[in-house]
């Protein structure tokens, strides 16, 4: 990692919340795609089985919290 980076996290740690969160907006200005950037594409075959689920499974409108995820 290079010095200013560090110096930038650094930074972050001491940052009150609001700074914090007004930093990241400026970050997000910066490096963001605009929706209007990305390309539409068209569903492929996992996608369409996804989008029939929510359509027709109950269970699939149930979410799992992030704390109870397990991450390989």
């Amino acid at each position: 990692m290079t010095a200013v980076k560090e110096k930038i996290i650094g930074a972050i740690t001491v940052m009150t919340d609001a700074d914090a969160e007004y930093f990241w907006e400026l970050i997000e200005k910066k490096y963001s795609p605009s929706w209007d950037d990305i390309e539409e594409e068209m569903p492929d075959e996992t996608d369409i089985q996804m989008l029939e689920a929510i359509k027709n499974d109950p269970e699939c409108h149930e979410f799992t919290r992030e704390q109870d995820i397990v991450w390989d």
